[in-house]
């Protein structure tokens, strides 16, 4: 007589039986998951709830040193790509629970409640739906900051560059000079030209006082700032 082929399944149902009963082990379930869903609650209105706090305790041993940055880095990383680091209860949007589950790691690792988050995104996100490469950090006090979570599309490629010119006051008037410059270049000849012989120079100078003056203008009635100014400000039209 051929022995019947083992099923693991079985074996493991009945093995369970004879420790604990369905409706045990439904009621256990039920009470991981009303915790699990507790603790998400939790956290995600620590999230939305303004705070003071400026540092938590973190077991450093723990930490991975590729996720701790000092504020000076993430200002300069701010400046360049016009992002905005500011508490997350400013943030609009929901966290992805990829970032709510890594806090829940983090917090069961340490043994510890994370509080004080920041994130670091496009001026936009903190104001609509809509988001690109928000960031989300804890603070470890002295200046330093833990990243908890990335999500969202990568800037684009060319983003550094074109904000360059509204990084700082400086870098707007060099900007200015060379567009009024290539302006210039496309003044037709005159007899001006022809007669006056620092006509080149009158015409690229009212050049650039019209470009910037233009571009000034209308950069700071549209609410605009540098990125200096706005990079962890919390207003909006600035």
């Amino acid at each position: 007589m051929l022995l019947d082929k083992t099923n693991v399944q079985e074996k493991l149902l009945q093995d369970r039986q004879k420790v604990i009963d369905v409706d045990t082990l439904l009621h256990q379930v039920e009470q991981i998951l009303s915790q699990n869903t507790q603790e998400r609650n939790r956290i995600e209105s620590t999230i939305r709830e303004k705070s003071s706090t400026n540092q938590n305790e973190f077991i450093i041993d723990l930490l991975e040193t590729d996720k701790i940055f000092h504020i000076d880095q993430i200002k300069a990383i701010c400046i360049a790509y016009r992002l905005r680091f500011l508490d997350s209860h400013y943030f609009k949007d929901n966290l992805p629970v990829e970032a709510i589950s890594e806090i829940r790691r983090l917090e069961n690792l340490h043994q510890t409640t994370l509080q004080g988050f920041k994130i670091m995104a496009t001026s936009k996100t903190f104001q609509l739906l809509s988001y690109d490469d928000p960031l989300l950090f804890a603070p470890l006090g002295n200046g330093y900051y833990y990243l908890i979570h990335k999500w969202g599309e990568d800037l684009h490629p060319a983003r550094k560059l074109l904000v360059t010119p509204f990084k700082n006051i400086l870098n707007f008037v060099i900007f200015t000079a060379l567009l009024s410059l290539l302006f210039s270049a496309f003044v037709p000849e005159s007899n001006l030209s022809k007669t006056v012989a620092m006509a080149p120079i009158i015409i690229y100078l009212f050049m650039f006082k019209s470009v910037f003056a233009v571009g000034m203008y209308a950069f700071f009635m549209k609410g605009k700032n540098f990125n200096e100014v706005i990079w962890n400000r919390v207003y909006f039209n600035n």
